[in-house]
């Protein structure tokens, strides 16, 4: 995954924008290009001038989300279950972890979306399942984006405001990237049961 990530580094700062639509589609539908070391990358580009806008930067993060994510759909969708069996292993991406994430869209509806976003290795690969269960198209990109507009805004933010510090603080900020995001999604999904339990009493 390092050499992955290595190349689409260098994507961006060659390309700038273009190559940070690319990365981050295919990071979308399955590459590991480890966008947490991508997106924090893009925002010190911007903070040293080979990126001229923080909030285009954003944008084209958040677009290019939302297009991987479509393209996943569309697979799940068309493709269903039997295209996943077959050729999910590409991606890293089999039986058990489909029925894994089924059943935590089961549980969560539609929100399960938006924690997938924060979640590592499911954020590239929760467009299949959600097309999979024709999750109305609505609510699927509405969480997709609140989600990838918090992910992606916030480590771009990140690594723009580190700047030229940003290799210096990235082991850190990948060492604890997990529990942060693990964190995160356990303050929102404790936040949820506790209105949906309040909601019952009432």
């Amino acid at each position: 995954m390092h050499q992955f990530t290595t190349y689409f580094l260098h994507l961006v700062d060659h390309f700038g924008y273009a190559g940070l639509y690319v990365a981050l589609t295919l990071g979308n539908i399955g590459a590991p290009i480890g966008s947490e070391v991508v997106l924090p990358a893009a925002g010190a580009l911007v903070a040293t001038g080979h990126l001229p806008n923080l909030w285009v930067a954003v944008a084209v993060a958040v677009l290019a989300e939302l297009t991987g994510q479509s393209i996943g759909y569309a697979v799940g969708f068309y493709g269903g279950r039997p295209f996943v069996e077959r050729y999910g292993k590409y991606v890293g991406f089999h039986h058990r972890e489909l029925d894994r994430v089924h059943g935590f869209f089961e549980r969560w509806g539609s929100f399960a979306v938006f924690i997938c976003r924060f979640t590592p290795v499911i954020r590239g690969i929760d467009g299949i399942p959600a097309g999979i269960a024709e999750m109305p198209l609505g609510p699927f990109y509405i969480w997709t984006f609140l989600g990838s507009l918090g992910f992606c805004g916030g480590l771009i933010l990140l690594g723009h405001a580190v700047g030229t510090h940003l290799g210096a603080v990235m082991p850190a900020l990948q060492r604890y990237l997990l529990l942060i995001a693990a964190a995160v999604v356990a303050l929102l999904v404790v936040a949820i049961v506790i209105s949906q339990r309040r909601a019952k009493r009432a």
